[in-house]
């Protein structure tokens, strides 16, 4: 293990001790009285079990982080991931409450010491303080309930949204025109789930689209990943083309190799599964869109993104030989992108994704939010300046936790009409 790994590890592992042990003293705290269910005598068993089931977890996918150059054993990884955030986040809730108990009852004995008659914040029966914790006991069950369902079945839970854009320089040719994107397909975290993408591929394939734009991240790290699912990729259908570009993950850099050449042909493998599926990979490049005789410019680059990200993308070299007057659609994975680079030029639509919309959040009508929005001002749906459009995608799979939460799996339906 590498010693910044250790820190971090350790300091976690310090962490969550902590939290675990003042969890556990609330739990005793609530059952303190009361013999319902036999809850002092099964909770030190039932409780310290999963803990250390969790740390056993963590622990494994830390030392074994090299067995997970097969994505065989992904698997292993994401349950052991979704495992501990399953049980710590109700713990967090609930720690939160008991911190607030602990809170008012040390400011109670206070005001007792100085003034014994001014006690008056115990109650009979079932005390206000203890109360607190049990509120928050109940309440922890909702992000657990929450959870549990995106682990189950929101990661498959794909829904379609659907814009309709207006542009003045898109040619009357293009009128009506129907584009489907989807990005960041992270296809070894599927495993073997082969039919709910099938499904997913299916609905894509009666939107009946024009165009179909992947938008980046086919795999996590590694190029056989795609094995077994070249086949059902390759059912994507479009009247027109499909096309594709890279994410941060497809250059393999967050995998394990022997050497550098090992890692390149890695990287050589993932551009040849896109190819092999259908898509015409575009890599700072553009080419012209036809139809009945008119055209706008399609534009395609590498990643680019800030924050340590890969800068590969080379925006100015993949315009070269751009009609200045055409319509411009620009296919980027990274949004942070759209702010630093592609705002200065005329490109009209933009298409993007990479935050996954961070696979948790809450959206109810038009109201939106995720705590990745805090790193990525556009991170989720469509956003305008002045004439130019960007769509962040929210992603068709996952990663790391292998589910989603509020924030589901998109298959983006993007209608586009001429203003000519």
């Amino acid at each position: 293990m590498r010693p910044q790994v250790a820190i971090v590890f350790s300091i976690t592992l310090i962490i969550f001790l902590l939290i675990d042990f003042y969890v556990y003293k609330g739990l005793k705290h609530i059952g303190s009285g009361s013999d319902f269910l036999n809850w002092q005598k099964w909770l030190p068993y039932a409780y310290w079990t999963l803990s250390v089931v969790t740390y056993v977890g963590v622990l494994f996918m830390i030392l074994g982080s090299r067995s997970f150059s097969d994505p065989k054993n992904y698997v292993y990884f994401y349950g052991f991931f979704g495992f501990m955030i399953l049980f710590f986040a109700p713990k967090l809730v609930f720690s939160v409450f008991h911190l607030a108990e602990d809170l008012i009852r040390a400011g109670n004995w206070m005001v007792y010491k100085i003034s014994p008659t001014l006690n008056g914040l115990e109650g009979t029966g079932i005390s206000r303080m203890k109360f607190i914790s049990q509120t928050g006991l109940a309440l922890a069950a909702i992000p657990f309930t929450g959870i549990l369902y995106g682990m189950i079945q929101g990661r498959f839970n794909f829904k379609v949204l659907e814009h309709k854009l207006s542009f003045k320089k898109l040619p009357k040719a293009f009128d009506g025109l129907r584009i489907v994107q989807i990005s960041d397909i992270h296809i070894g975290s599927f495993f073997s789930n082969h039919k709910p993408v099938e499904a997913a591929i299916a609905s894509i394939n009666q939107l009946k689209p024009d165009l179909i734009f992947f938008t980046g991240d086919l795999v996590n790290n590694y190029a056989k990943e795609t094995d077994g699912w070249i086949d059902i990729f390759s059912k994507l259908e479009a009247k027109i083309g499909k096309y594709s570009i890279l994410g941060n993950h497809d250059y393999g850099d967050y995998g394990q190799y022997d050497s550098e050449e090992e890692k390149t042909a890695n990287f050589e493998g993932v551009k040849q599964a896109n190819r092999d599926m259908g898509f015409r990979l575009m890599l700072n490049e553009s080419l012209k869109i036809q139809k009945d005789g008119e055209e706008f410019d399609l534009i395609g680059v590498e990643n680019w993104g800030e924050g340590g990200f890969h800068k590969k993308g080379d925006l100015p070299k993949a315009l070269q030989g751009v009609n200045p007057e055409s319509f411009k659609l620009l296919l980027s994975h990274d949004p942070s992108h759209w702010d630093s680079q592609v705002r200065d030029t005329d490109i009209d639509l933009t298409l993007s994704g990479h935050t996954h919309g961070m696979q948790f959040g809450v959206e109810i009508g038009n109201f939106k939010w995720s705590p990745v929005k805090y790193r990525y001002p556009r991170w989720a749906g469509l956003y305008r300046e002045s004439e130019q459009y960007i769509h962040v995608n929210r992603g068709f799979g996952y990663i790391g936790f292998p589910g989603r939460v509020g924030i589901m799996p998109e298959i983006t339906l993007i209608e586009l009409n001429s203003q000519a």
